[in-house]
């Protein structure tokens, strides 16, 4: 089965803090919380053009702290997914919170009220670096919170940013390793992009900040994918999806952004790959994989395939049927 979520964009929505780097409005291009009427037209928008029957859907309300909220208000955006739940279109709700807004209590009341997965914006397991993005909680926290959730049978998603200030690669690689640690399932991985109306935007400006490359974003993203991958953590996404106006409209200062960026790290996460197994010396090279990898393997704008021209006289890419999902097979003579 298919998983679907059906988004509900929640801006900034009871966040107690500012983080240097957010601007929720410029990235979702929202700058409130829907109606309760505009979140039923939402949902029946996205059931018409999915077939739940035969896959998993759930409603994801994403941008703000939901936990934070109060519980009144909580409650009523919940029980909104009731009718859906019980009609068997939705499988539950996703809701993404901070890790110092969870507590039993809050717990128990998402369980009740249908809620299957939370995904905590961790955003970096380094005390230092959490500190300077103005995040208001320590690494401590954030591991303590995601034990509760898994404890309590949650699907658990630690959400990680790059290229923060204060942050390295061999940090962001670490907070990777605690993310694996914790028991998450799940985790999102973000570049850090300077928009405006932040403070990162003037630290920017005073040349105090300095974004990682397009091309060190999403060659860390590849490796950082890499790590997941082999100890079970599914990554659901590589990089931001925001509105056209973030992109358009003048918002975007500076960072590793693209709209095919999460193509440009998996080009990366199957040159490692090739890379391993491809000989130094050969004349002909065939590459067989699922169909669903052919264009990764191929790489964006094709670069792996440049590349592996550069180094075979000739290259062949196959997709198999039979093959699974990542699974990769080379013959070379």
């Amino acid at each position: 089965m298919r998983h679907f979520n059906i988004p509900v964009f929640i801006p900034e929505l009871a966040c107690p803090f500012r983080c240097v780097y957010c601007n929720q409005y410029n990235i979702s291009g929202t700058c409130k919380a829907p109606e309760p009427h505009e979140v039923t037209a939402i949902v029946e928008k996205h059931l018409q053009t999915i077939d739940y029957k035969n896959n998993n859907v759930e409603i994801a309300f994403f941008g703000g702290s939901f936990t934070a909220l109060p519980g009144k208000q909580q409650n009523a955006w919940l029980e909104m997914a009731k009718p859906w739940i019980d009609a068997g279109k939705i499988k539950g709700i996703r809701i993404s919170t901070r890790p110092d807004y969870i507590d039993e209590e809050i717990l128990q009341n998402l369980k009740n009220r249908h809620v299957t997965a939370i995904e905590l914006g961790a955003q970096s397991l380094n005390d230092e670096v959490l500190r300077l993005a103005g995040r208001g909680h320590n690494a401590s926290q954030i591991v303590k919170a995601a034990g509760m959730i898994r404890n309590m049978g949650f699907e658990t998603g630690l959400q990680m940013m790059t290229g923060l200030p204060g942050d390295t690669e061999e940090s962001a690689m670490e907070t990777a390793r605690t993310i694996i640690e914790s028991g998450a399932q799940t985790t999102r991985i973000y570049p850090t992009l300077v928009i405006e109306d932040t403070d990162l935007a003037e630290l920017y400006r005073q040349g105090k900040y300095q974004p990682q490359s397009l091309e060190e974003a999403a060659d860390l993203c590849a490796r950082l994918f890499l790590l997941f991958q082999a100890a079970g953590v599914k990554v659901l996404r590589m990089g931001l999806h925001p509105s056209e106006s973030f992109y358009e409209g003048g918002s975007l200062i500076a960072g590793p952004f693209h709209p095919a960026f999460g193509e440009m790290a998996m080009t990366r996460v199957w040159y490692y790959r090739l890379n391993d197994i491809v000989p130094e010396k050969a004349d002909k090279l065939f590459v067989r994989v699922h169909p669903t990898n052919i264009n990764a393997v191929i790489g964006h704008k094709k670069v792996n395939k440049k590349w592996l021209q550069g180094k075979f006289k000739i290259v062949e890419f196959y997709a198999e049927q039979g093959f699974k999902k990542d699974q990769i097979h080379v013959d070379f003579y």
